[in-house]
């Protein structure tokens, strides 16, 4: 499975495990395990470093289980292989988002244009107030 050009993960770190779909198949349903969840153990992962492996644990504290492991699972299709390739596909995109880096935001100071802008809005504003006052002599 490969994340992006400098991780792949090996499929022998991937844990599958099927079991009966609530989803589409009609008779399948009752019948056949479409349903996959693939688990993946981030802390034993040969594939990760450490500080992926802290990013990856800090930032998905809340889908992981006790013992670290992040599980997802899949029933949207009929077919376990389908399901199956889904699922990879899945936890990919999971830990390809969480290992991307976010650029950092530069700050911009507003156009003297947009500054101009501004303020003449603000004396239209404040004039149409004045105009609303009662005359006091």
């Amino acid at each position: 499975m490969i994340i992006n050009n400098k991780i792949q993960i090996p499929q022998t770190e991937l844990i599958f495990k099927a079991s009966r779909s609530s989803g589409p198949g009609g008779q399948n349903v009752n019948k056949l395990n479409t349903k996959v969840a693939v688990s993946f153990d981030i802390e034993n992962s040969g594939a990760l470093n450490t500080e992926q492996k802290e990013i990856i644990l800090r930032k998905l504290a809340n889908r992981l289980t006790n013992d670290n492991r992040l599980i997802v699972e899949s029933q949207r299709f009929r077919s376990q292989k389908a399901n199956r390739d889904f699922a990879v596909e899945k936890l990919t995109d999971i830990i390809e988002s969480v290992l991307r880096r976010q650029k950092t935001r530069r700050l911009t100071r507003p156009t003297r244009t947009a500054v101009e802008k501004r303020l003449k809005q603000k004396k239209i504003k404040s004039l149409l107030k004045q105009q609303r006052r009662e005359i006091t002599d």
